[in-house]
Formats: C-alpha cells, structure tokens, sequence
C-alpha cells in the first residue's frame, strides 16, 4: 500500500492550495481517506476525512475554507484549502484506513496507511 501526497508550497496568507493524495495498492472506495497536519514542536493533528460514502468531516479550524473530495476512478483525495494563514503552516499528511468509525475517524492512530507529508508554509 502506498499513499503519495503532493500539491504543497509557500503561499501569502489568504491564498490558495490544493493538496492531493494518491493512493495505490487497495481497493480504494472501501476505504475512507483523511488528512492530518502536524507543525514544528506540535502534536499530529486532525484535518478532513472523506468516507467511503463521501461523507465528510473537518476540525474546526478548516470549516468554511477546506473542502475534501474524492474521485474513486483515478485513486484521488484532494484538500482544497482556500483564505489560508499563517497558522495553517505544517506538513500535510495523508492516510487511508477501512475501518475506522464516526468515534475513531478523527483519530491518527486508527489509521493503518500514510503518506509521506507535503510542506505546506502560508506566509503572513
């Protein structure tokens, strides 16, 4: 199982990314994908997850400027993060787990499967 995260940058706070997650080596729409960030001196922390039905859930620090989406055609999460800040600065993590539930998925460790991290740095 392999997850590819990419779409990182250096961006002006209020600016735009789009984070996307490649996922190889299972079967993809069984599996519900999240992403996580964690920031230099801090704990991983919860981001998005999309669920295998498409439902959806944020922290609250990215409602109302994240949206998570999936295409099960192509293997893809993308994270589109819009009016970025300062605060949102850390590496973005994917991962992918089958069996995570609504009281674990916001959960790192219950997940299986992670990517490697993209450097995402919003400059104020």
């Amino acid at each position: 199982v392999q997850l590819q995260a990419s779409g990182g940058g250096l961006v002006q706070a209020g600016g735009s990314l789009r984070l996307s997650c490649a996922v190889f080596g299972i079967t993809f729409s069984n599996y519900a994908v999240g992403w996580f960030r964690q920031a230099p001196g801090k704990e991983r922390e919860f981001v998005a997850v999309i669920r295998r039905n498409r439902a959806t859930y944020y922290a609250d620090s990215g409602k109302d400027r994240f949206t998570i989406s999936r295409d099960n055609a192509k293997n893809l999460v993308y994270l589109q993060m819009n009016s970025l800040k300062p605060e949102d600065t850390a590496v973005y993590y994917c991962a992918a787990d089958r069996s995570v539930i609504s009281t674990t998925i916001t959960s790192s460790q219950y997940y299986n499967y992670w990517g490697q991290g993209t450097q995402v740095t919003v400059s104020s």
